[in-house]
């Protein structure tokens, strides 16, 4: 995995890569078959397939390298490469959704990372989305999101097939900021590391900002 981080010093770009080298090798050591029966994986000769936000990405099954199938030669990034291996990794082999969704602050062993969660992923989110609920809808059903009732915007996303999230957003006013939120199933640490559990939040938003058009947010 040779991804280039153009907005990372050289030196933590190195360590990303060579984190993924050795997340790529832990995958590698995994029993690649029973994963594509648990996890219903389509695959080939050469490679097994896992969709993550709406995107189809392509596992090498000689070397354990992460590809996006529509766009093979894009320089993929370290939080989309940590959420599949992660996954694989994690995820307990019985484990499966409880249909109960709660807050960030609410999932198992989360609670020491919430002001991280809410400052860093949450706060940004409400941020770039004030004012623009036209791109937020747009975005929500391009990643195949079913409507809610909640919020101005309200969706269901799955971020794997096994991993339903619930995004909720509440478009600012004269008198309140705008606010952003997101639900997990309550028993998601049961397919994730509690930390991870962050980066999927992040990617959420990563991926509803790419199919938005970041230029038409309020990123500064």
């Amino acid at each position: 995995m040779r991804e280039k981080y153009a907005d990372t010093p050289d030196k933590e770009a190195n360590r990303y890569v060579a984190l993924c080298d050795i997340w790529r090798e832990k995958y590698l050591q995994l029993d690649r078959e029973e994963l594509k029966e648990r996890f219903h994986l389509k695959s080939d000769a050469e490679s097994h397939y896992i969709t993550y936000f709406h995107q189809q990405y392509r596992i090498d099954q000689s070397t354990g390298m992460i590809f996006l199938e529509s766009d093979p030669e894009r320089e993929l990034g370290f939080d989309t490469v940590m959420a599949v291996y992660h996954l694989f990794y994690y995820a307990k082999p019985y484990a499966k959704v409880s249909g109960v969704f709660v807050p960030f602050r609410e999932v198992k062993r989360a609670a020491p990372f919430d002001a991280a969660f809410k400052r860093g992923v949450l706060g940004n989110a409400a941020r770039d989305f004030e004012g623009h609920l036209e791109e937020l809808h747009r975005a929500c059903r391009a990643l195949g999101g079913q409507p809610l009732k909640q919020g101005d915007a309200g969706y269901q996303i799955n971020a794997f097939d096994c991993m339903p999230l619930q995004m909720l957003f509440w478009d600012g006013d004269e008198e309140f900021p705008a606010q952003a939120n997101v639900l997990f199933d309550a028993d998601i640490t049961d397919f994730l590391h509690e930390e991870t559990v962050v980066l999927i939040g992040g990617e959420l938003f990563r991926r509803l900002r790419e199919e938005a058009g970041s230029g038409s947010l309020n990123i500064s």
